[in-house]
């Protein structure tokens, strides 16, 4: 004898089936659907000949891809137009195709000048024959190192540190900060995958930092922001976003890969604009 859902409960029922299905749906579309967010940063420290340079910043890729080849990846790039893209850590892991960072770089190579730093996901395998390889197609890989980009006679500083999992031997903020004030006084723009960073650039007066690594909290909820968050972010929930604090603005990447484990959601993956702006 079949027994019949009580009729007080198949609105209960339905009501479920909906939500599981709109959550279900929710769920897939922050994993597959690209996003790009813009931020203007202004600073009276930004020579005039820079305002309106173009920074694409791609983080915590995590060797994902999206579309065939990569190919949605790259168009959502080219239609940001950017002047150069940053790639702020985690570009690959331990878990990668070896030749997924030389083949993503290569293309990218292909719309602007690319710049890289380390995330901490790379080292748990050595990546120095990646990064070597990197350099071979053209990949400015910033170890502690700096360039100086130059423009109508004008200049700025494009720094980028590696990730603390990388030597122990590395150089430390506060003397690499030094090595470049020796030089220069020039606006920096720096590549540092760590969003936990934010005080030692603060006190190190460093203009503007481009960073990742949170994945903006892997599951975001509406007016609470990201839920599962870094040790080091607990108190300063800086995971997603702007922030500023005297002269040094952080921009934090939501990033652009998943984290091979739980599922994002209303948190789709994140390519980032950042344009220069001399006040």
């Amino acid at each position: 004898m079949k027994r019949s859902v009580p009729k007080k409960r198949r609105p209960l029922i339905i009501i479920l089936i909906i939500v599981f299905l709109i959550l279900a749906a929710l769920t897939v579309d922050s994993n597959v659907r690209l996003v790009t967010t813009e931020y203007e940063i202004y600073s009276d420290k930004l020579p005039e000949s820079f305002d309106g340079l173009r920074v694409v910043q791609l983080s915590d890729l995590h060797g994902d891809k999206y579309g065939r080849d990569n190919s949605k990846l790259y168009e959502a790039v080219i239609a940001a137009k950017p002047d150069i893209i940053a790639l702020t850590g985690d570009l690959f892991d331990e878990y990668t195709d070896p030749d997924y960072a030389v083949t993503t770089c290569r293309e990218l190579l292909k719309i602007a000048p690319v710049y890289y730093v380390s995330g901490n996901h790379e080292w748990a395998k050595n990546p120095r024959d990646t990064f070597s390889n990197m350099r071979e197609v053209c990949v400015n890989v910033l170890r502690n190192d700096y360039v100086i980009l130059e423009q109508d006679g004008e200049s700025i500083v494009l720094a980028g540190v590696d990730d603390p999992n990388g030597p122990y031997d590395m150089i430390s903020r506060e003397d690499f900060v030094s090595e470049i004030r020796s030089e220069t006084d020039d606006y920096i723009l720096m590549l540092c995958h760590r969003n936990s960073e934010f005080d030692t650039w603060v006190d190190l007066n460093v203009d503007l930092v481009l960073s990742g690594h949170a994945h903006g909290g892997i599951i975001r909820l509406p007016g609470i922001g990201g839920l599962l968050i870094h040790r080091d972010d607990f108190r300063s929930k800086r995971v997603e976003g702007t922030f500023t604090k005297g002269d040094t603005t952080m921009v934090v990447s939501r990033g652009a890969g998943g984290n091979g484990f739980i599922p994002r959601f209303y948190n789709n993956p994140e390519i980032v604009v950042v344009v220069l702006r001399s006040n």
